[in-house]
């Protein structure tokens, strides 16, 4: 795991095996930085022109590597794109986004020193951020030497001397990064090796290691307390479901927040079974309780005064003999009966039971976590998740807040003309399918449903960021990218602050 570290040295007295420096788009060519007067001078103030020389344009993601003049501890300097430059200071994106992207191309260096402009804490933090993120790798499965080691160790430089809140802003990146990591792992396990049972001991030692309370319901549990949605998704397989409680309490919390995670552990689609070239990377379709999990691990990390608990709802979708069928009615927990029209349809069942149990212990907000439908990919695209709620305030903040922390989303309606296909069962009291248009948002609609009355609840619809399947980008990994874990935290952070959610 990368270390993470903040020096007030100069980068230029600094030992590390590389140096990074912020590079970007003039008027007239490329421009340096602020971070990176020290380098500069030891190029004799011709930095800018040997990396134009070397053709380098300040694009952003962009990446030279140059040997280091005498003057410099570092062998070499790595010069990253910024994008256009900002004169009056860069964006917090813009600054996660290279220095991941310097610390990914730095893989299998021990020290590596980032002079990136880190003037005040934010932009320490997301530097450090930017970089622990970008410096992830899964090698769980990689032996005999394939692939490169992260960098080992990312000094974050900054001029702020004597500041505290320096190193208080990189602890904050190492917990929240951290967390995100170890998310990014659990999504990119094999599903051979990543069951709910394991998920759930995973949780456990977790738990253990952080003073959280976990709680796991097992298949007898589930049978016992009439979760019929976990249960009915679960029937197919060997593997049989959970409910596992995470929860971590602040003795001066004023509010309680509630994050409910989507865990299909792995999607075949069950008796409606996916095609070929839909059901690959469907190890990920447990990402959301990824989410919520890593979520409230990073606010016990951080110690919010705030309750935050995350509900697990863990289950493998598979068919065999035993496995639902379409048609069949299952009675989730709390009563409600569903006619299931669609077995691939499943992640709504889980959470509705989820759902309904997060609400038994009345929290001011219930935030669902999902990989939940292609519709909302096809309408929103890979990089950016929806936001659903019952509340217009709610729906707004979600969205801000992921904007400050720089993920990508988009608020969604939930249009009430379109329940009328999913409550048209004439044998139960709702379908799991409704209205084909607009699939995303009536699979909101079909949660919505399940929340009990005077309880604030939004729904984030991830299926699009949270398996990346192209090239790396910014900070960005191939596979599992912990999407709305900062969104989480940020709320979580939001309530505390402000004594409610």
């Amino acid at each position: 795991m990368t270390a993470l570290s903040v020096s007030t040295s100069s980068a230029a007295s600094l030992r590390a095996d590389a140096l990074v420096v912020g590079v970007a788009k003039g008027p007239k060519g490329i421009v340096l930085a602020p971070g990176a007067e020290a380098v500069n001078e030891a190029f004799d103030g011709k930095l800018a022109e040997v990396l134009g020389t070397l053709g380098a344009t300040g694009a952003e993601g962009e990446t030279v590597k140059v040997a280091s003049p005498a003057g410099l501890k570092a062998a070499l300097v790595l010069a990253v794109g910024l994008g256009e430059a900002a004169e009056a200071g860069y964006e917090l994106e813009a600054l996660r986004r290279a220095a991941g992207v310097a610390a990914r191309a730095l893989a299998g260096v021990k020290k590596a020193a980032l002079a990136l402009p880190a003037e005040s804490a934010e932009e320490v933090e997301a530097v450090a951020l930017g970089g622990l993120l970008g410096s992830y790798v899964f090698g769980t499965y990689k032996g005999n030497g394939n692939g490169k080691e992260p960098v080992g160790e990312l000094v974050v430089l900054t001029v702020r001397k004597g500041s505290k809140d320096a190193k208080a802003a990189v602890e904050r990146a190492a917990a929240i990064g951290e967390e995100m990591n170890r998310a990014r792992d659990l999504v990119n396990t094999a599903p051979n090796d990543l069951t709910p049972k394991s998920f759930a001991a995973i949780a456990q030692a977790a738990g253990k290691e952080h003073g959280l309370k976990v709680e796991v319901l097992d298949e007898k549990a589930l049978t016992k307390g009439g979760f019929g949605g976990l249960l009915g998704v679960g029937n197919g397989s060997a593997n049989p479901p959970r409910l596992v409680k995470v929860a971590y309490t602040h003795p001066k919390a004023k509010a309680s927040l509630a994050f409910v995670g989507k865990g299909i552990t792995y999607d075949s689609g069950g008796i409606s079974l996916k095609p070929a070239g839909h059901n690959e990377t469907m190890k990920c379709d447990m990402a959301g309780a990824a989410a919520v999990f890593a979520a409230v691990v990073a606010a016990k990390r951080l110690g919010l005064a705030v309750n935050v608990t995350a509900w697990l709802a863990l289950a493998e979708n598979m068919p065999s003999g035993s496995a639902t069928r379409p048609g069949d009615v299952l009675r989730m927990y709390g009563g409600k009966t569903v006619e299931v029209l669609n077995t691939d349809a499943e992640g709504r069942l889980v959470l509705a039971d989820a759902i309904v149990k997060a609400g038994e212990d009345n929290p001011d907000v219930i935030v669902d976590v999902a990989t939940l439908t292609g519709a909302m990919v096809l309408a929103l695209g890979t990089r950016t998740f929806g936001v659903m709620a019952n509340s217009d305030e709610l729906r707004e903040n979600l969205h801000a807040l992921a904007g400050e922390v720089g993920e990508q989303s988009w608020p969604m309606p939930l249009p009430t003309e379109l329940k009328k296909g999913m409550t048209d069962s004439t044998i139960a009291d709702l379908a799991n399918m409704g209205e084909r248009m607009g699939g995303g948002l009536v699979a909101g609609l079909f949660l919505q449903e399940f929340v009990a009355e005077g309880i604030d609840w939004a729904h984030l619809d991830i299926a699009g960021p949270a398996f990346h399947e192209s090239a790396p980008f910014g900070y960005t990994p191939k596979g599992g990218t912990a999407s709305a874990v900062r969104t989480l935290v940020r709320f979580a952070e939001h309530t505390a602050a402000n004594g409610k959610a």
